[in-house]
């Protein structure tokens, strides 16, 4: 069960967090929610599929990290001290993964009769990545934010930035008819066999169609360029085909 606090430099002076990914950490997931603010960096590793949420209706965005529950063929635990990203072979981790513990929270403040509501670091004290003894260390000893804190921060941020920025995304998307459904028929090593549907994709034949006013609209909005990201990224799915057929190959030794 979760135990969110409001992160401060009293409390959590001396709070260490892990920074190493692994299964134990909780980190064995075979997909997470990604955000068009940090589309540049995911679509070099991850393939970006889109999706609508059962509950909401609304599109969201998704990478892929394996195949079955609780597979995430980007967990390594071999040559950690090369890695930069000690656990994970990739050079960017999504943020959803990357901010452990971490989230945004909203604050009420009220002074001289004003109400405002600010956004603040949130913990979660029960997290499997909160340690003691080692880890990053969260303050200073003066007080301020150390370097790891402050990487979590724009981590945050590229969240907190991109929940709102994708829904309009997926509007100018669903304006100009941009995606389409994909399906995934893959066979691994020996024989088996995989199919994942319900979701989409962006169809690159329909962006070359499009006429000079919607290629505007979406070249000002910025979403011309993450629509090509999408697009491209679905290469990375033979990446994590030939990581699972290793891994398979290695099982069957």
């Amino acid at each position: 069960m979760q135990k969110i606090a409001v992160l401060n430099n009293i409390d959590h002076e001396h709070l260490r967090v892990s920074a190493k990914f692994s299964a134990e950490l909780g980190d064995n997931v075979a997909s997470t929610l990604t955000y068009v603010t940090e589309f540049s960096e995911v679509q070099k590793e991850y393939p970006i599929l889109c999706r609508k949420n059962p509950e909401t209706g609304e599109y969201q965005a998704v990478v892929f990290f394996g195949f079955q529950k609780n597979e995430n063929l980007f967990l390594a635990d071999v040559d950690l001290a090369n890695q930069r990203y000690p656990g994970w072979r990739a050079n960017y981790v999504p943020a959803v993964m990357a901010r452990g513990p971490f989230s945004i929270g909203i604050q009420r403040e009220v002074a001289n009769g004003s109400e405002s509501h600010n956004a603040v670091v949130h913990i979660d004290m029960n997290h499997p990545k909160i340690i003691s003894g080692e880890g990053q260390a969260l303050f200073l000893e003066s007080g301020g934010q150390g370097a790891y804190l402050n990487y979590i921060s724009s981590i945050l941020d590229t969240i907190n930035k991109g929940v709102h920025l994708t829904q309009l995304m997926f509007e100018v998307f669903s304006k100009h008819q941009l995606l389409e459904d994909v399906v995934l028929d893959i066979e691994f090593h020996g024989q088996n066999k995989l199919k994942i549907a319900g979701f989409e994709t962006v169809s690159v034949e329909k962006l070359f169609g499009l006429n000079g006013e919607a290629l505007e609209e979406l070249n000002k909005s910025g979403f011309l360029q993450a629509a090509y990201f999408i697009a491209a990224s679905m290469s990375n799915i033979q990446k994590l085909i030939d990581w699972k057929n290793r891994k398979l190959s290695a099982e069957e030794k």
